[in-house]
């Protein structure tokens, strides 16, 4: 890579991400001066500045909401400082939380694939079903997690794969539609060309469609990624769970944690960019062998 594009590349990143954090010291020091203010009138101390309130407002223990660099101590604190083993740290959570988001984006994308092909391939299912797929994904998936992790519990599964369902099922989605329209990609001339060397429809998958659809389907895949991250969390809410990042959500909202709760937030957020670049890096190295232009 050239290192001008390369600076080109990262001075915007930088820019955006300074405006982010100086708008996000803004807004702790408004949402927790008040109570600032508050503790300096119930000592009946009114020799204070607008220096002090604003100090006090970076070193809350329990703040409206948190400074970045208060939220950036914890991450330090509950990753360096603790044994991966730990409960109290965020590697274990992150851990736990991972593995659920990972199998249910492997399952995600594993339907997405084949009901995509299902779709392509058949006029019928392209009519009836692609509907339902999208009404899908209408359902807010707060309510639909704690009824599919409560019938999933009665039949006796329990522990990693219902929360994997719920990922799966944000996840399969996005990897649908992309398929779909990576599938349909080739253009009409290729597919009669292949029809005029007498090509079977396996053959067609095989050699045009398949490939022609990679571009879509990593880009989609980022995509998946990243809810299944969410859909992990999210299912860990219901449950009460004791483990995982949802449950140091929890656990923070319960006790008025919001460091803790914002340390996890940031914890999920770096996972799901980490897991997004990969599956970037993947297809490209995918799209460059087979000589392909990446859609992402």
């Amino acid at each position: 890579m050239n290192p001008k594009s390369a600076t080109n590349n990262i001075i915007p990143v930088i820019v955006v991400l300074s405006i982010i954090l100086l708008l996000w010291y803004v807004a702790a020091v408004f949402m927790n001066m008040a109570w600032e203010k508050d503790q300096y009138e119930r000592a009946d101390n009114q020799q204070y500045t607008l220096v002090d309130l604003v100090s006090g407002t970076m070193k809350q223990e329990r703040p409206v909401l948190p400074a970045p660099h208060q939220v950036a101590q914890e991450v330090y604190k509950t990753t360096v400082e603790k044994k991966i083993t730990s409960k109290r740290s965020l590697i274990y959570h992150s851990g736990i939380t991972l593995s659920s988001a990972l199998l249910g984006f492997g399952l995600g994308t594993l339907l997405g694939i084949l009901l995509a092909i299902a779709i392509v391939y058949n006029r019928a299912l392209n009519k009836s079903f692609m509907p339902w797929v999208i009404a899908s994904q209408t359902i807010p998936i707060l309510a639909i997690a704690p009824m599919v992790i409560v019938v999933l519990n009665a039949i006796g599964i329990q522990g990693l794969l219902p929360k994997a369902f719920i990922s799966m099922y944000l996840s399969f989605f996005p990897v649908v539609v992309g398929m779909v329209k990576g599938l349909n990609a080739p253009e009409v001339s290729h597919r009669d060309l292949m029809k005029t060397y007498n090509a079977s429809a396996a053959q067609t998958f095989w050699k045009l469609r398949l490939p022609s659809s990679l571009p879509y389907l990593f880009t989609s895949m980022k995509i998946a990624v990243a809810i299944a991250m969410v859909g992990a969390i999210v299912a860990e809410l219901p449950t009460g769970a004791v483990a995982g990042l949802g449950a140091r959500l929890l656990a923070g909202s319960y006790y008025g944690q919001t460091i803790q709760i914002w340390s996890a937030l940031v914890m999920a957020s770096i996972l799901a960019a980490l897991l997004v670049m990969f599956i970037g890096l993947v297809g490209k190295l995918v799209n460059r062998r087979m000589g392909l232009s990446s859609h992402a």
